[in-house]
């Protein structure tokens, strides 16, 4: 008899209730989800998992030995019932901006390169998320196209059986240059992040020039075919509050995913409630400027609230991680460039896998590690206020 678990989330849309539910068989691996809600509009998410691929990079040698099949695993299973199917791995603590609200003006020290998981070892535990039923993969840093050796690890990511989505986060800085090939090697989604639209506030945010680079990156994957590019903006009270509509602007034409982030508390940027721009109001905003905004359906694992502006190509989103939280349908976990497993953004809590992986541990005991850590991982965040109390590390060290 086929055993199967039905997981329930239920977060509030909009003054009404969206219940979903995960059908998951443990025989087969796969999950349905049913949705009662009332909600109109969807966003379309094809996530088509793609025959294996081959590129000439420097270490062109695909694995042999790729997982046959991807069954869930009780691994990636919390105490409250979430199931874990997106990892994100940062490939680097190295970055070629400064911002101001990721690191702190006097720098960060950095894990010697020794201590940073090589390209085997990151695909050996990605391997290893991937058979036990993550189907989302997306790269962090620091900045991940400053790994030297991003294209041979997307093209071994890519083709691990199973996996649905290999995506990126990026400042954009060298990603036009870089997206063809990174494209061939299995890169199915880009997020660039961008802050503001304006010059002299990108120098002034960042401590570095490159605005423009960026705005070509953005451009650069809307021709390669990437639908939609999502562009990550935190917002901050008297520095970019003002431009969110000019950001809405940009959907107008062109299959953009604009998504304003709420400021969030790590080590060392500074952070403060009267930079914080809520949701509330930034949605409030945008209202007024574009009074046929809509509200599209979004998947229970959704960090966002999604939006589309009617007659415009792209669409609007809000994370909203300090005011409305979405933990119960978080199914995020995080590896960290030195090898460290973080099952919370903001928790403190870390394991090593890098430690027992070097020591030769095996894969049963590597899943005896990320399980335990996994059941560990609380119901949601302490809360805003808490979180800035909370010793955490850099957003660099944690990846974005």
């Amino acid at each position: 008899m086929m055993k199967r678990h039905v997981f329930k989330f239920a977060r509030s849309r909009m003054g009404f209730a969206d219940f979903n539910c995960f059908l998951v068989d443990f025989e087969t691996g796969s999950c349905s989800t049913s949705r009662n809600s009332d909600s109109k509009g969807l966003l379309s998410h094809q996530m088509n998992a793609s025959a294996p691929r081959m590129c000439s990079t420097s270490c062109a040698k695909v694995p042999e030995d790729l997982p046959k099949d991807n069954p869930v695993s009780d691994m990636l299973l919390d105490s409250f019932g979430r199931l874990h199917t997106y990892l994100r791995i940062s490939l680097t603590e190295r970055c070629n901006l400064r911002c101001q609200y990721c690191m702190p003006a006097e720098g960060v020290d950095l894990t010697p390169s020794p201590k940073i998981l090589s390209q085997n070892e990151i695909v050996r535990l990605a391997n290893l998320f991937v058979s036990s039923g993550v189907d989302k993969i997306r790269l962090t840093g620091g900045e991940p196209t400053i790994r030297k050796d991003i294209e041979d690890i997307c093209l071994h990511l890519s083709n691990l059986n199973g996996l649905k989505t290999l995506a990126i986060t990026t400042n954009g800085i060298t990603l036009a240059r870089k997206l063809p090939k990174l494209k061939e090697c299995g890169l199915t989604s880009v997020n660039i992040s961008l802050d503001t639209l304006v010059p002299a506030k990108f120098e002034f945010m960042t401590r570095r020039k490159g605005h423009q680079k960026v705005m070509e990156s953005i451009n650069a994957a809307i021709d390669l075919g990437y639908n939609p590019v999502k562009v990550n903006c935190v917002v901050m009270r008297g520095f970019n509050d003002d431009e969110i509509c000019d950001f809405v602007e940009l959907t107008r034409d062109k299959p953009i995913n604009i998504r304003f982030i709420e400021f969030m508390p790590f080590d060392g940027n500074v952070w403060n409630v009267k930079k914080l721009v809520p949701y509330s109001e930034m949605l409030d905003r945008v209202v007024k400027r574009f009074p046929d905004l809509k509200r599209l359906q979004d998947h229970p694992t959704d960090t966002a609230k999604n939006f589309r502006v009617d007659e415009h190509a792209g669409a609007v989103s809000f994370i909203t991680s300090m005011t409305e939280h979405f933990c119960a349908g978080c199914n995020r976990l995080r590896l960290l460039a030195d090898g460290n497993f973080k099952v919370c953004l903001f928790g403190p809590s870390e394991v090593s896998l890098r430690d027992p992986l070097r020591q030769g541990a095996n894969d049963h005991e590597l899943r005896e590690i990320i399980g335990s850590a996994v059941k560990k991982k609380k119901a949601s965040h302490a809360g805003m206020f808490d979180i800035a109390k909370t010793a955490n590390r850099p957003m660099i060290h944690i990846g974005g």
